[in-house]
């Protein structure tokens, strides 16, 4: 594997952008954002009014504040420390596809600013067209706005699902769970690693990762979790390796619609009447602790283990970890400087992945 530390060389390269932009997701940040943050989520889906009105129990739970909003504040702060240590003077601004701060106003505060050559971090790191392509749309679309006049150009970095920015903070924490099971006379015979992603239409999943290759019935989506996955147990020795599987939570679409399962639930009951002892869940979907982990994991799957006996234990998200933050440093320095696969690590055999998005890659299924 390359070196994670770009070499001098590579940060000449940033000097063609002058901004860095961090887009995400979004959240709502009171009680009476959360109905119409929903909405926005949601349009088009024909999602009904009732099952908005379930979704946002959890967000109410919370205050109707989402925790991503703090979470990318504070990242958004940790690349900026991050660049300029590395003696790179760049803004970070952040914008949201689904709230406040929206992305097209983000993308006119940078230029009204006189930042125009802008490079995205996005904060999700598989391939799909919710994860990856609607966020690169969203990108083209904030760049075309007719009130910029043609002045913006945003480029964006590659998926990093197999960076090690982004998995090593996935080792450490399954390391430290193994370990805390261990002393609670736990062994890894006892546990289960459930590894859990956002699931999502099956035929997106499908549709997923470029068109050349065969990906199988999950298409590239499933397939990068599942390396991902197969490297972090690599990383254990073999005699306190646990038996592992993938799964997926947080579905949001209407019940006739396949989606990729089994659902996290579902598999900490099998795995249960398989005579499991503990369960160690793993979130591999997500870079920091929002609703779908706080709420999907820490309270309805963690409640799942506790009515059928299981221990349960959930590893941290990369959130702030150093690895996670210099990774995506590391991302951009590369995706400014050079093709080089030398200086692009990756830690599996599907990567590095391409930084432009192929004919046809991660089309939404239902305009296919």
């Amino acid at each position: 594997m390359a070196s994670t530390t770009p070499t001098p060389d590579l940060a000449l390269g940033i000097r063609a952008y002058d901004a860095v932009l961090l887009l995400g997701f979004g959240g709502p940040e009171g009680q009476d954002d959360v109905i119409p943050f929903l909405r926005n989520v949601t349009r088009g889906r024909g999602i009904p009014e009732a099952r908005l009105e379930a979704v946002a129990t959890h967000y109410r739970a919370c205050g109707g504040i989402s925790p991503v909003n703090a979470q990318n504040r504070a990242l958004r702060a940790a690349l900026e420390a991050e660049l300029a240590s590395r003696g790179i003077d760049l803004p970070v601004y952040w914008g949201n596809r689904n709230w406040t701060p929206y992305l097209g106003d983000t993308v006119a505060e940078a230029t009204t600013a006189g930042h125009t050559r802008l490079l995205a971090l996005t904060t999700s790191a598989y391939s799909s067209y919710s994860s990856c392509r609607q966020y690169r749309e969203n990108l083209a679309e904030a760049a075309a706005h007719p009130e910029l006049d043609g002045r913006v150009s945003i480029d964006a970095v590659r998926p990093y699902f197999d960076h090690p920015g982004f998995v090593t903070p996935f080792i450490d924490g399954l390391r430290s769970a193994l370990a805390d099971l261990a002393a609670r006379n736990l062994a890894p015979a006892d546990t289960h690693v459930l590894f859990t992603t956002h699931s999502i239409p099956s035929a997106d999943a499908a549709a997923s990762g470029p068109r050349d290759l065969d990906w199988g019935p999950g298409g590239a989506y499933e397939a990068q979790h599942r390396a991902v996955a197969a490297v972090i147990m690599d990383a254990l020795p073999a005699e306190h390796r646990p038996d592992w599987s993938l799964a997926f939570q947080s579905r949001s679409g209407p019940p006739g619609m396949p989606w990729l399962e089994p659902d996290v639930n579902d598999a900490i009951t099998a795995l249960a009447h398989r005579g499991g002892r503990a369960v160690v869940v793993v979130p591999l979907g997500f870079i920091s602790d929002h609703m779908e982990v706080i709420w999907d994991l820490d309270t309805e799957a963690a409640a799942t283990a506790a009515a059928l006996g299981l221990a349960f234990l959930r590893t941290p998200t990369p959130g702030l970890h150093p690895a996670f933050v210099s990774g995506l440093v590391d991302l951009l320095l590369e995706r400014a400087s050079t093709d080089d696969a030398s200086v692009r690590p990756a830690l599996t055999g599907l990567g590095p992945w391409r930084d432009a998005c192929s004919p046809g890659c991660c089309e939404k299924a239902a305009a296919r």
